[in-house]
């Protein structure tokens, strides 16, 4: 806040005296001096308040509102794409169909919000399905040939290194964690079998502790869990609106 300047006025002496008079105190109110401090302090008072009111509307506004964020990877214009999840055997045994339900959730989501990525094609969940069923030996080719295979230029990759609904070692407590690595595969790009993207994500759910069955149940909480990870996945293609404070 910017101070405001004092002014001094200096005592005026009158050329027939040899000293000036001395100034009484005046009995009946404040000096001029006195009223224009007053005054000063009032309006530099005024000017705090008015900012720190403004300043709480920003706030309240922000805490009840969203705002734009921009794609993190933007390449999928005019390109086909397929969505792959993949990870480790002992994730996949203990959520069987935890594989097949992000890539058909997040494909669904990228196809949703087609016009704004710019997508021209992808490959459906179920014949991707049906593709891995035919092609077991695909986790061993390169992403290449992968993409190749699939006859798209961009591949999406999700690997899963976490999942679970409660906490380690105790079950009747939800904490649920989603963990991933999401990568883009460019094709036609000059190292078609190099990631030209990668961002770790993870998510959790419910935001309280000591939330347990009887409050919410295994489906709601995996329900909620599954949302908040592919909205965090497919954010990263196309620009949407968060929450400045986000919960996840």
């Amino acid at each position: 806040m910017k101070r405001a300047a004092t002014s001094f006025f200096p005592v005026q002496r009158h050329a027939d005296l040899p000293f000036a008079p001395v100034a009484r105190p005046c009995l009946i109110g404040p000096s001029l001096g006195a009223w224009l401090a007053l005054a000063t302090l009032s309006a530099s008072l005024t000017g705090c308040n008015v900012l720190a009111f403004a300043g709480m509307a920003a706030e309240n506004y922000k805490r009840s509102s969203t705002h734009a964020v921009a794609p993190e990877y933007d390449n999928l214009r005019g390109e086909s794409v397929a969505v792959i999840v993949t990870g480790d055997r002992v994730l996949q045994g203990s959520h069987p169909t935890l594989f097949t339900r992000m890539s058909s959730r997040a494909t669904e989501r990228l196809v949703e919000n087609k016009d704004l990525i710019g997508i021209t094609g992808f490959v459906p969940p179920l014949a991707l399905t049906e593709f891995q069923i035919s092609h077991p030996n695909w986790v061993a080719w390169g992403y290449d040939r992968l993409a190749e295979e699939l006859g798209v230029k961009r591949l999406i990759v999700i690997e899963m290194f976490d999942y679970r609904l409660t906490e380690v070692g105790n079950q009747y407590l939800w904490d649920a964690v989603a963990a991933a690595r999401v990568g883009v595969i460019e094709a036609d790009g000059f190292s078609p079998g190099e990631f030209v993207f990668r961002k770790e994500i993870q998510v959790h759910f419910p935001d309280q502790t000591g939330v347990g069955p009887e409050d919410l149940s295994a489906q709601q909480v995996q329900a909620n869990l599954d949302k908040r990870f592919i909205d965090r996945v497919t954010w990263l293609f196309y620009e949407h609106q968060e929450p400045y404070y986000p919960d996840y």
